[in-house]
């Protein structure tokens, strides 16, 4: 089994954004001194929900502030990014990371980044497929031409070729954001693995694996590629000596910071959107995840995999909105639960 953090570099009522990212930067040197096996970096823009625009390049940060991580994107949003730019950044830390980085790409939302960036409402309703094999074309060829609705481009090569790398990993991970049936398909007719969100289940989770399993052999994809995907699940973690107070800890925070980043989303073409209930959806997330004593925590994270069968976890230690109760928390997760894993 394999645990990291989730970074959102949230930003708390009351807090800046330079206090934000000084949380995600140390709660992920912290994981490494703590023994945990990665950190997953989110991207938002515009909004406190999470403070850091670009995850890939916190993720470049992070990785030369460490030296056993593995440093993934969770995610980085492919309807504002083009997938060449991106797929050349991604090749790039792969290679002078020695292999520690894994590229998590996501649909992201029908929000005003998309106007801002100038790639627009069909970029992220139907551009998705397109933008994803390109990037998979860049990270797995020498040279690469483009004739697509979006992207059209005579033949370029590839420079740095993932494959230059010094390792046997011949290009990055690639993970996909999957939260419908139809983005579990794209995954699964690639071979990619999923990252699956904190605010479904393992009933939900076990599902949607088993969805991918099915489109997978259905587009031939080989045996042991099935075997071995590797999905991530996220969630919530929240270390203490009695339930009652890591879900405490959680029910003081978790609300405000969660109102006023979703409140903060605003849609690119004025549609509706319902907005969760904060405190509802933290007593949620504390009943899904390892949010309680060590022993819960271990169990709890047992029990997840074996219900779907995913091995990898990114979970959300920074839930308190406080430094010091981060770096506790981390410390904890790995001294007190990942022992007890095995």
């Amino acid at each position: 089994m394999h645990v990291g953090s989730f970074v959102l570099a949230a930003r708390f009522p009351g807090q800046g954004e330079g206090e934000a990212l000084h949380r995600a930067v140390r709660s992920a040197e912290v994981a490494e001194e703590a023994g945990l096996d990665s950190v997953w970096v989110a991207e938002h823009h515009f909004v406190p929900y999470g403070t850091c625009p670009s995850a890939i390049t916190l993720a470049a940060l992070l990785l030369g502030r460490t030296r056993r991580l593995r440093v993934g994107t969770a995610v980085s949003v492919l309807p504002t990014a083009h997938p060449v730019a991106l797929g050349e950044q991604a090749a790039l830390l792969h290679i002078t990371s020695g292999g520690r980085f894994s590229l998590g790409v996501g649909r992201g939302g029908p929000w005003v980044d998309l106007e801002v960036f100038g790639s627009g409402l069909k970029a992220y309703e139907e551009g998705f497929p397109e933008s994803l094999d390109l990037l998979l074309r860049w990270l797995r060829e020498p040279s690469v031409a483009s004739a697509g609705e979006q992207f059209d481009f005579r033949e370029v090569p590839v420079v740095p070729r993932p494959s230059e790398c010094l390792t046997d990993a011949e290009g990055p991970e690639v993970v996909v954001a999957c939260t419908s049936p139809k983005s579990v398909r794209l995954a699964a007719e690639r071979g990619l693995p999923m990252l699956l969100g904190m605010h479904v289940g393992d009933e939900e989770k076990a599902e949607m694996v088993a969805l991918w399993r099915e489109h997978a052999r259905a587009a031939g994809r080989p045996a042991d590629e099935i075997r071995g995907a590797a999905h991530v699940s996220a969630g919530v973690c929240q270390i203490a000596d009695r339930r009652t107070d890591a879900v405490e800890t959680l029910t003081k925070a978790m609300p405000g910071w969660l109102r006023q980043g979703l409140e903060a989303h605003v849609t690119v073409d004025g549609r509706h959107r319902a907005m969760r209930d904060p405190l509802a959806y933290t007593e949620l997330l504390c009943g899904l995840h390892p949010v309680g004593t060590p022993r819960l925590a271990a169990d709890r994270l047992a029990a997840t995999s074996e219900r779907t069968g995913i091995s990898r976890f990114a979970l959300l230690v920074e839930g308190s909105g406080d430094l010091a109760a981060t770096e506790e928390n981390v410390r904890r997760l790995g001294a007190e639960v990942l022992p007890q894993l095995g």
